[in-house]
């Protein structure tokens, strides 16, 4: 039973030692950026992106060029 006590007070050593208030960051140097700028995840999933936006505008090109066909016909 004594040993069970002690194990139970160092225990309670333990985490009460590690409840302290983290340090605050230095705030006249901002903090360092974490992940690079261009990643080749991003990269590989804004690619696609980029393509169905150009195929959109070629669509919307075209669908304004047929427009002006039909009211150039008369319709």
């Amino acid at each position: 039973m004594r040993r069970l006590h002690l194990t139970g007070i160092i225990a309670l050593a333990i985490l009460a030692s590690a409840c302290s208030k983290p340090q605050a960051p230095d705030k006249e140097q901002p903090p360092e950026p974490q992940a690079p700028t261009a990643t080749g995840m991003r990269d590989a999933i804004q690619a696609p992106i980029d393509r169905a936006k150009a195929a959109g505008d070629a669509v919307q090109d075209a669908a304004d060029a047929q427009d002006a066909a039909i009211e150039a016909a008369g319709g």
